[in-house]
């Protein structure tokens, strides 16, 4: 019996929802959000920066250069591996091509992450509750946005909630079949992003907090249980640890196991510059309150306060108490390593703390229907159902109403005009003219190599480092790349300015010609260079 079942008695049995039922109700909420991602990935101006990453990954998977794509890339091979794979079933060739192969591999991820999606939210609240839970997901804006975008979060999620729902089951039943699914869900997770040893390591700490349960309820197989979950995980990821050299080569993932040491005061990443001086508490709760933002942005406002309702409503017990003790465990565990993130790398957005985001908004679900039982408990009997589908029909379209606009905003709105420069680079003559973008968008798009960020401090030094691509934004700035990109520029022509689409983040990119001395009539382009 689930906790919905025991807080408020669900119908009789003998009208309990069988498998077409909850069938139907899976193929719904796939076709919603395979609607909003479709719309999404077609009103998309740019692919996130990090997606450039996946995608050089993948070219280098499709080129059959598998052992420098695994080895030297810093990010986890399956989202690469396919987008590979969706390339050379859709065709094309250029950096569009690239982006729809990326954007289609994130689509249909985020499709298929549904099921298990909607079992671990069947699992903890129970039939009622699964259907608008899942979909309250995908009518959060974030959502829509990560899983429409070139990002691996979906691919992600998909295999973490299929672990996630095993181990779920797990703990409520004791049977050691429900390991298998949670190793090859974690296991392939952690393929997919380091965060994936987050859910096998819960598990090992769950079962430490519930001694009574492994002892009485479980007794010898606790030790078959501990070497399934440790030899199982262990033996599968255990080649690609000892190929990287470690769990992760992300930077962040280096600052965050204090293998390196926090980023630079300046650094590009950071949100906004390290005060000087600034102390290790005053850094942390800076970090928490960051933290707190974008767990808040990720679930939505007013669902974070139906979350609190959910939560203060719940009263677990026996197999229901370790779940939830479960979910305790990845909750603190997350929101520990979001705040030692933003404390040494100086961000945390809110598509960080998406696991977050896949407990506390079926939680939200599960508070608006207490309060929904609590306003039906005043109506006579015969009317208590009516009233409650009434009311579940009325708040998923007011909730719609108002995420909507937010919701179906196309995706990185206003950066359009780094694709338009790439464009226009690619009409340019001097094909070995390199180019100068901190972003790498326009080298993408232009299919021109250069400088970016990483590598910058030796474009100065580059004769045929011909074109710099900036951001006005960027050019002015504190930061110390931009110091170099004034530096790079002064005294050269600025030879074409492109405006992205109208919207909340308009931003105008710059191209300046090295090749060309600034004339008298551009004078004025010195005033871009003053701070």
């Amino acid at each position: 019996m689930t906790l919905q079942e025991r807080i408020s008695p669900q119908v009789p049995e003998s009208k309990r929802l069988d498998w077409r039922e909850h069938l139907v109700r899976i193929t719904l909420i796939a076709v919603f959000a395979g609607l909003l991602l479709g719309w999404l990935a077609l009103h998309t101006d740019i692919l996130f920066a990090d997606g450039l990453r996946y995608v050089a990954q993948a070219q280098s998977l499709d080129r059959g250069e598998n052992a420098e794509a695994l080895k030297k890339s810093v990010d986890h091979p399956l989202y690469p591996i396919a987008i590979a794979i969706a390339h050379r079933w859709i065709g094309g060739t250029g950096p569009d091509a690239w982006q729809a192969a990326a954007q289609l591999a994130s689509v249909l991820a985020g499709i298929l992450l549904i099921p298990p999606l909607y079992l671990v939210n069947r699992e903890l609240f129970g039939d009622r509750i699964a259907f608008p839970a899942s979909l309250l997901v995908f009518v959060v804006p974030l959502t829509g946005h990560v899983f429409a975008d070139t990002l691996s979060e979906s691919t992600f999620l998909l295999f973490w909630l299929i672990g996630l729902w095993a181990a779920l089951r797990f703990f409520k039943s004791g049977r050691l079949a429900w390991l298998l699914p949670l190793v090859i869900g974690s296991v392939l997770a952690y393929l997919t992003r380091p965060e994936g040893l987050l859910l096998p390591a819960a598990t090992l700490v769950t079962l430490g907090l519930s001694p009574f349960w492994v002892l009485g309820g479980l007794g010898k197989r606790g030790v078959a249980i501990l070497g399934i979950i440790v030899i199982g995980v262990g033996a599968c990821v255990g080649p690609y640890v000892m190929l990287k050299g470690g769990i992760g080569t992300k930077p962040s993932v280096a600052r965050l196991l204090g293998k390196a040491a926090q980023s630079a005061p300046h650094a590009v990443e950071r949100q906004k510059p390290l005060d000087p001086g600034q102390t290790l508490t005053k850094t942390y709760g800076l970090a928490a309150k960051s933290v707190v933002k974008a767990v808040a942005e990720a679930v939505s406002l007013p669902l974070m306060i139906f979350a609190g309702v959910g939560l203060m409503s719940s009263r677990p017990r026996d197999g229901e108490a370790r779940q939830w003790r479960l979910l305790a465990v990845i909750g603190a565990a997350s929101l520990l390593a979001l705040v030692r993130l933003h404390a040494t790398g100086g961000y945390c957005s809110p598509r960080h703390a998406m696991i977050l985001s896949m407990l506390l908004i079926p939680t939200a679900a599960f508070g608006i229907d207490r309060v929904i039982h609590f306003v039906v408990s005043k109506v006579s009997g015969g009317r208590r159902g009516v009233v409650r589908t009434v009311s579940w029909a009325l708040v998923l379209p007011v909730f719609a109403l108002i995420q909507g606009s937010a919701a179906i905003a196309p995706i990185n709105e206003g950066l359009g005009g780094y694709r338009d420069a790439g464009r226009w680079l690619t009409e340019q003559r001097n094909d070995s003219a390199k180019v100068i973008d901190v972003t790498g968008w326009s080298q993408f798009y232009s299919g021109r190599t250069g400088y970016s960020f990483e590598n910058l401090i030796a474009a100065p030094g580059d004769p045929s480092a011909r074109w710099v691509v900036v951001r006005e934004a960027h050019l002015k700035g504190p930061w110390e790349y931009s110091v170099r990109l004034r530096s790079l520029v002064r005294g050269h022509s600025l030879v074409m300015a492109f405006q992205g689409e109208s919207g909340p983040r308009k931003t105008r990119v710059l191209v300046f010609d090295r090749a060309s001395i600034q004339s008298t009539r551009g004078a004025g382009n010195e005033d871009l260079l003053r701070r």
